[in-house]
């Protein structure tokens, strides 16, 4: 039973009575990557949104977090992920916004049917879900070969180096992205353990039935060797929600073309504010 007291923060929320008048994005990576990854998209994003705050948030067992435990189950992350939220103040002054890729999509989804009145709107990225998307949609049999490099990779770098070629389509940015994203797990480990765990929390998440409550928009890359773009096309189709393609980017769509990301989240903001 809800209690009077979030009942009214709900009413106020829903109402657009908040105390702060700007607008919060919360911002949520995949698969064992951390808020660093989002790379040079920070910058093109908020100065797209100046007005506009914007906080990234790391998952349990990456990034500032990558000494805790990762849970085994999505809703578990997303429970701790809006402790986080919360311990922050991200959360007190109304609904949030959420930009979110691939197992941080799944997150978000979970955030958005469990406690919708904590969010504004959601802008989801390559993601996919158990129950609507087939095994080997979900993971293509493309990348296999390319997974196996990664279990048998002898350094940081060549480990990173194999996922860049994996999940982004700028091969110009290879090497450079390769140093950088070598360094972020030299700094920040992601444990063998908490990587498991966020595969299988990505493997076994099965959403409810019910359709997100707030405005929620899907973004697809028709590049992208990891997940087939039909996923996404199937989640909109099942809950009618609206989604954009883009014609050659790879998994990393923020990284591929962030500037393209944005253009379609202006567009997308006008037709539902």
């Amino acid at each position: 039973m809800m209690s009077k007291s979030l009942l009214t923060k709900a009413v106020q929320w829903l109402c657009g009575m908040a105390a702060d008048p700007k607008d919060r994005w919360l911002l949520l990576r995949g698969l064992t990557r951390e808020s660093a990854h989002w790379g040079e998209f920070i910058p093109k994003f908020q100065a797209a949104f100046p007005n506009e705050d914007l906080h990234t948030l790391d998952l349990p067992g990456t990034g500032v977090n990558f000494r805790e435990k990762s849970p085994a189950t999505v809703h578990a992350i997303t429970e701790q992920v809006r402790k986080e939220a919360s311990e922050m103040a991200w959360l007190e002054d109304g609904p949030v916004k959420l930009l979110a890729i691939s197992l941080g999509g799944m997150i978000a989804w979970d955030w958005l049917q469990n406690h919708p009145v904590e969010i504004k709107s959601a802008v989801l990225i390559n993601i996919s879900l158990a129950g609507v998307n087939p095994f080997y949609e979900r993971l293509r049999w493309q990348c296999y070969p390319a997974t196996f490099k990664l279990l048998t990779a002898n350094s940081y770098y060549q480990r990173e180096l194999e996922i860049i070629k994996l999940v982004s389509n700028r091969t110009e940015n290879y090497e450079a992205l390769a140093q950088d994203w070598s360094l972020i797990q030299q700094l920040r480990p992601v444990s063998t353990k908490n990587a498991t765990n966020q595969l299988l929390a990505a493997a076994r998440y099965r959403p409810a039935a019910s359709t997100p409550l707030m405005p929620v928009l899907l973004l697809n890359s028709r590049g992208d060797r990891m997940v087939e773009p039909c996923c996404t096309e199937s989640i909109a189709d099942r809950w009618n929600l609206p989604y954009r393609t883009h014609p050659s980017a790879g998994h990393e769509l923020c990284l591929d073309d962030g500037d393209w990301v944005i253009n379609q989240i202006e567009t997308w903001r006008l037709s539902h504010t």
